[in-house]
């Protein structure tokens, strides 16, 4: 019933096309190899093979579809191992119509979903699994990973704001540049770092520690 939604929202778009549809991971590994699609929508919990291990499998073929993961947040502890795995952006199933159709928009377009109040949500609930950037004496310990190495110090700033959630906007204003700068920024930010996308520069800035649930 959920897909069959779904797919009546996507289909009413003259833009957007459902291609195909899997019933779990394993099953949409095999219809995604010989059909072609451009997004794909992926729950977390399933059976055979849940979306964490098939995102992670579509995300080592080459040219392979980006992914957008779907998940009820409360129940779905694996969510962010999914956006670890490799999926683009991650939105909550009560999403309204028109913000999961600009989302498939948005992600086909080879940008990443990151609402900055979902991410916030969403990072605090898996803090337990993130590195504690605090030393010993409670003071914060100054980031180190070989990912950072290559980062000017304005490009570490950029990425801590970034892994806060906030927009290339936000992010001008907060740091008194041009918006522009700020993209220019982000670009290198994933050239330096091997990020494929925004989500990945969040994940890695709460990894590292330049970020901060609190």
């Amino acid at each position: 019933m959920v897909r069959g939604g779904f797919r009546m929202l996507v289909d009413s778009q003259p833009d957007l096309e459902v291609v195909g549809e899997a019933g779990d991971g394993a099953e949409a590994l095999e219809r995604l190899s010989v059909t072609r699609a451009d997004v794909v929508l992926m729950d977390v919990r399933m059976p055979r093979m849940d979306g964490v291990e098939a995102t992670r499998r579509l995300a080592a073929r080459p040219g392979a579809p980006r992914v957008l993961v779907l998940t009820t947040f409360d129940l779905d502890e694996y969510a962010f191992a999914a956006i670890r795995a490799g999926a683009a952006a991650f939105l909550l199933k009560d999403a309204g119509p028109e913000e999961l159709l600009g989302a498939i928009r948005t992600v086909h377009a080879g940008d990443s979903v990151v609402a900055p109040s979902t991410t916030r949500r969403l990072l605090e609930r898996f803090a337990a699994v993130l590195p504690d950037p605090d030393d010993t004496d409670g003071t914060p310990a100054a980031p180190t990973h070989d990912r950072l190495a290559p980062l000017t110090e304005r490009e570490r700033e950029v990425l801590a704001l970034v892994g806060r959630g906030r927009s290339n906007t936000e992010i001008a204003a907060e740091l008194v540049v041009a918006e522009t700068t700020v993209k220019t920024h982000v670009g290198r930010l994933l050239a330096k770092t091997g990020s494929r996308d925004r989500v990945q520069l969040v994940v890695l800035a709460y990894e590292t520690g330049l970020a901060r649930t609190t």
